[in-house]
């Protein structure tokens, strides 16, 4: 698919310096940039490729001059790095969406398919599911009885949702997804052995959610686990049952959240973060990567960082001890055996 600048333009409302007709066909980095490509400049200590690229469109910022001759079209705009990540989602949905539902799909009879869909091969739709408008889901998806799934959303090749979950709209499942199984719930009995707790709840998930590869989301003992609005969440993570995480929170990579934790909204959680369960996380708390969260965090905005996390600036201060250790040791040593002698 073509663009030419004068398009472009228009979508980003953007000025033009150069050739309004020249077209583009695919988007590139502007080091390796070539004729039909369009690329970006925002990034200062790039500034030199912009003379030597041979890409045929160029997005920079409306405050960039230039010192020499350039070969590229120019579009200028507030701001270069948002107008190409504008670019960028318009052309990965174009290029990856799909309409029709495939011969090789298992699909209820009574389960509610919306308009514009896409289905592919080896899915299974289960009964009384209702998909909305533009719904893609992608080959080998598994989707159980009495699942919503809201329009706009994607679900990639084998995600798993479990029954009665919902999942709202705008969505984006990356493969190997499970929503809704069992949280990890047994009761010990007298025979040192542990008898499985009913699992009856559900997952509900919000709109503009993204949810990484193989991340596992369980459904509610009873009533809902619940994903905000806005979440974005990494591949890899594990969200145990009854957990609540607030609007616009970001989780990274390997985080683990034990069950009934409820996380506010606009947090940011480092990679490999454990979080006990039964605890209350304040909006606006970042967590450190490899943090270890094992009492409530009630204050807005605290920052903390550690394996049993406490403020992060005391743990930067701790940090510079911890390292001395050794230098210390060794002087006391010797003070001790100056003492001796």
């Amino acid at each position: 698919m073509k663009f030419n600048a004068q398009q472009i333009a228009e979508i980003l409302n953007g000025d033009i310096i150069g050739n309004a007709d020249v077209e583009v066909k695919s988007l590139a980095k502007i080091e390796e940039g070539k004729a039909g490509d369009l690329c970006f400049l925002a990034n200062e200590k790039y500034t030199h490729h912009i003379y030597t690229t041979q890409a045929s469109i160029v997005i920079v910022n409306d405050t960039f001059s230039s010192d020499k001759e350039i070969n590229s079209t120019l579009i200028k705009v507030n701001d270069a790095y948002t107008s190409f990540s504008q670019l960028l989602e318009m052309y990965d949905k174009m290029k990856s969406h799909k309409v029709g539902i495939s011969e090789k799909s298992d699909i209820a009879t009574n389960s509610t398919i919306g308009n514009d869909v896409f289905i592919g091969a080896f899915t299974s739709i289960s009964e009384g599911v209702t998909i909305g408008d533009n719904v893609q889901i992608y080959p080998n998806c598994y989707i159980g009885e009495n699942v919503t799934i809201k329009e706009n959303t994607i679900l990639y090749s084998g995600v798993k949702v479990y029954h009665d979950c919902i999942i709202g709209e705008n969505n984006i499942l990356h493969s190997g997804v499970i929503i809704g199984s069992d949280g990890f719930g047994f009761a010990p009995n007298g025979d040192n052995n542990y008898k499985k707790i009913s699992q009856i709840g559900n997952v509900v998930i919000g709109n503009d959610v993204e949810i990484g590869s193989n991340t596992t989301i369980d459904r509610a003992t009873m009533g809902s686990t619940k994903i905000g609005n806005g979440v974005k969440i990494d591949n890899l993570i594990q969200i145990a049952h009854n957990v609540e995480v607030g609007d616009h929170t970001v989780i990274a990579a390997q985080a683990g959240i034990a069950g009934s934790s409820k996380i506010g909204k606009k947090c940011m959680i480092g990679g490999q973060t454990a979080i006990s369960g039964h605890l209350t996380i304040a909006d606006e708390v970042k967590i450190a990567g490899q943090s270890g969260i094992a009492s409530s965090i009630k204050e807005v905005g605290k920052i903390v960082q550690g394996p049993m996390a406490f403020d992060i600036r005391d743990f930067q201060r701790s940090y510079i001890l911890f390292k001395k250790l050794p230098e210390l040791y060794k002087t006391v040593s010797e003070i001790k055996k100056e003492l001796k002698g």
